[in-house]
């Protein structure tokens, strides 16, 4: 029987066959980690959301040459993990009554992080 890890790789590289970007290195742990940070941060359905989003922005500035794979999607990981956690941050200041994007949220260079809950 393989193990969850095992598993995880296999499924990995039949996506990637299946995508034929057999070339490129997905660090998996780093996407769980992410979609951990966004389940706890956001509610659960956030994790597959935000992993797809992440991995759609590193698709767009990869394909604009604007980065190499590798940057392209650790800047979409750490943009992602920052922002679901000043999601998490406004969600609680604003349960404990003080106004939404009270305390500033520092993000990946070149990245902004919105204030606030969507909406406002």
């Amino acid at each position: 029987m393989k193990s969850q890890d095992e598993t995880l790789e296999e499924w990995c590289r039949l996506l990637l066959r299946a995508f034929e970007l057999e070339d490129v290195d997905v660090d998996i742990n780093e996407v769980l980690s992410v979609a951990g940070v966004a389940a706890h941060s956001v509610v659960r359905p956030a994790a597959p959301l935000t992993t797809f989003i992440a991995g759609l922005a590193t698709g767009l500035k990869c394909a604009a040459g604007q980065a190499p794979d590798v940057d392209a999607m650790q800047s979409a990981m750490d943009v992602a993990r920052t922002v679901a956690k000043s999601y998490a941050a406004d969600e609680a200041r604003a349960a404990a009554g003080s106004p939404a994007g009270s305390v500033e949220t520092s993000a990946p260079a070149g990245t902004s992080v919105p204030s606030g809950t969507p909406g406002e």
